[in-house]
């Protein structure tokens, strides 16, 4: 595991793990889960996807009898200390052109719960919502990831879909995170967000945080949520006119740019 200790810095979390499930909120964590994955990386919105589980749920929640979050736990003090360290990063990029940079929120969550993208299910992945500039995520999806794409998990490939969702943001605070577009565009968008996640994992290079070897999970998850990857597990056939978000070997490849760099001038796709 990775030393995240050694980050100070804390983000933004908000924890609504403790509370229950919004009505309506359909079935449980299954085989569906990647079916509708496949329905978001394929050019399906955060919309589409939840008109396929039910439709928008309201928008009440009522907290479960329950202590298990209350207070800080480990998984909450690590999504913390990722988020602190990507806003220290781009506050500096950001301060190098001029402008001025503020971070994202994370919400944790559990099953589903509401955003100002019409709302949040675990089944869809982690995801940001430019309307709140909040990223989403159950932490339990990554076990489904890795069960049925076969990526390896560990926290540090955790820490990547985070800091890839947090490329997001940084897209959206600098006018260049684009909505509706073709699939060409869309997988440029998001292999800027695999290298925006590399210099993140560069940034924090010096700070001894990742033990030997641990960079191999990001790249083993960039590897596992590739289109043509997703694909094939899922469907046996490959379509590259589908892609939204680039073949395993694009997401890898433009990671370690990222990674090898840590210059936003080379995360231009």
């Amino acid at each position: 595991m990775a030393l995240w200790d050694k980050i100070t810095s804390k983000g933004n979390v908000e924890d609504r793990r403790g509370m229950s499930p919004i009505a309506g909120g359909g079935i449980g964590l299954t085989g569906l889960a990647i079916v509708l994955l496949i329905t978001y990386l394929n050019g399906g919105s955060i919309g589409d996807v939840l008109t396929q589980i039910g439709g928008v749920a309201p928008t009440t929640q009522t907290q479960q009898d329950t202590t298990q979050f209350q207070g800080e736990d480990s998984y909450e003090v690590f999504t913390s200390k990722v988020v602190g360290s990507a806003n220290d990063m781009w506050t500096k990029v950001f301060k190098e052109k001029g402008l001025t940079y503020t971070g994202p929120k994370l919400v944790l969550f559990r099953t589903n719960t509401q955003s100002a993208c019409g709302g949040a299910d675990s089944r869809v992945g982690p995801h940001y919502c430019p309307l709140d500039e909040t990223i989403y995520m159950d932490e339990t999806f990554f076990d489904e990831i890795n069960k049925r794409l076969g990526a390896q998990g560990g926290d540090v490939a955790q820490a990547y879909v985070i800091a890839h969702e947090i490329g997001h943001h940084a897209q959206q605070k600098l006018g260049i995170l684009k909505e509706d577009t073709s699939n060409e565009e869309s997988i440029k968008t998001e292999l800027q967000a695999d290298c925006f996640a590399g210099m993140w994992a560069n940034s924090i290079k010096d700070l001894d945080v990742l033990q030997p070897g641990e960079i191999k999970e990001a790249l083993d998850t960039a590897t596992a949520v590739g289109d043509d990857r997703i694909q094939s597990k899922t469907t046996g056939r490959v379509n590259p006119e589908s892609w939204t978000h680039g073949s395993s070997l694009d997401r890898v490849a433009a990671f370690t740019v990222g990674y090898e760099t840590g210059e936003i001038s080379r995360c231009n796709f």
